[in-house]
């Protein structure tokens, strides 16, 4: 069955908390997204100001999306949070040697782990970080926003994906609606994750109801 992951982009530390707690109420898991505005164009609140329950304290599960230069300076941060999983970007600075060591140390932490691929990335051309990946991410919208249209063309990434790594979760992160979260699943997506189409919305779980729906 595939995942709805409610995502939370924002620079506001009270939309951060408000948003939190509501979606702990009723997702499955939760996609932070935490961007520097070097990366991404735009900056969310950072990796210090975060917080949530502890893995015991919880049922949902807890995912960070990094669109982060430098993701390794933030090691200590990521630790201390034990976020069930983290999202590395192959365009960062450090993709081609540090990502594969950032990867080894956060599995020691019982942290799975996972690579992100901008719309221009085609999955070839980073086939050594996808074959140690638990995780790919195909993003197909507007990078650091929530709110965007979904690129449906990336969903042709998939096959090859699966050539790569054949043990490998597909997310999708981009644009996802009512409109085309069918389409996302028909093409092999596990986890979609969704911005607007819920936080966005005057009853997000109701939204989020609605997603689960279209999946039936």
């Amino acid at each position: 069955m595939t995942v709805i992951a409610p995502t939370i982009t924002t620079s506001d530390t009270a939309v951060y908390q408000q948003r939190l707690e509501d979606f702990l109420t009723f997702a499955e898991r939760i996609q932070i997204d935490i961007a520097d505005g070097e990366f991404a164009p735009s900056q969310t609140i950072n990796l210090n100001q975060l917080y949530w329950p502890k893995p015991d304290e919880r049922q949902t599960k807890i995912d960070l999306h990094l669109m982060l230069m430098r993701p390794i300076q933030w090691l200590d941060q990521i630790v201390s949070l034990s976020p069930d999983k983290v999202i590395l970007h192959a365009e960062s600075d450090e993709a081609a040697v540090n990502l594969p060591r950032i990867f080894g140390h956060l599995r020691r932490f019982g942290i799975e782990v996972g690579a992100a691929l901008l719309p221009n990335t085609q999955p070839g051309e980073v086939k050594n970080l996808l074959e140690i990946s638990d995780t790919v991410l195909i993003f197909g919208g507007h990078l650091g926003y929530q709110g965007g249209v979904a690129d449906l063309s990336q969903l042709d990434k998939i096959p090859i994906i699966k050539a790569i790594n054949s043990r490998a979760t597909i997310e999708w992160d981009g644009g996802a609606s009512l409109d085309n979260i069918a389409n996302l699943v028909e093409a092999g997506v596990d986890q979609v994750n969704v911005g607007s189409a819920i936080s966005g919305q005057p009853n997000a779980k109701a939204a989020y109801d609605e997603l689960l729906a279209k999946l039936s």
